[in-house]
């Protein structure tokens, strides 16, 4: 048999592995969305609470002491168009209180409730955040400000 004729034959093979590969993938892709979004939904509030707990003790804003998260139904979740995690934006009202001594201090504007967006990312199967909050912005902001980042999830990943 011809050397052409078999290294054709593999050279069909495999762009047949290929195709068969693209919707795998896609299937792979779209189930682990799914249950991303799934398991966000259960333990949302566990999420919730170690973003306050991480995010009061970074000392951002500086001067300031965390006294209470509002937390609001908006969630948008976005695939990071370069590592491709999965990351929810929540709408959250932040409420802060002045450190005593500190620049902050007697500030009036320190006791307004502050609309901004917790961060959470999916990584491995895990949802877990780092306690960044993105102020001044909702959801739907933060994706559209971070756009070049991030791209939406397809609506109909979201049902169920």
């Amino acid at each position: 048999m011809s050397p052409w004729l078999i290294l054709g034959g593999i050279v069909i093979a495999l762009g047949l592995l290929a195709a068969a590969a693209i919707p795998l993938a896609k299937n792979m892709r779209r189930r682990e969305t799914q249950q991303a979004v799934k398991l966000f939904r259960l333990r949302r509030e566990m999420l919730e609470a170690r973003f306050f707990d991480l995010a009061r003790t970074q000392g951002k804003p500086r001067d300031l002491r965390w006294l209470e998260c509002d937390w609001q139904n908006g969630v948008t979740f976005a695939r990071d168009k370069q590592s491709g995690l999965i990351t929810a934006f929540v709408a959250v009202n932040i409420r802060f209180e002045a450190i005593e001594g500190g620049d902050m201090e007697g500030v009036a504007a320190v006791g307004t409730v502050r609309d901004a967006v917790a961060v959470f990312h999916f990584r491995q199967g895990v949802w877990g955040t780092g306690g960044r909050a993105l102020f001044n912005m909702n959801p739907e902001d933060a994706l559209r400000n971070l756009a070049g980042q991030y791209e939406p999830l397809p609506a109909e990943l979201m049902a169920g």
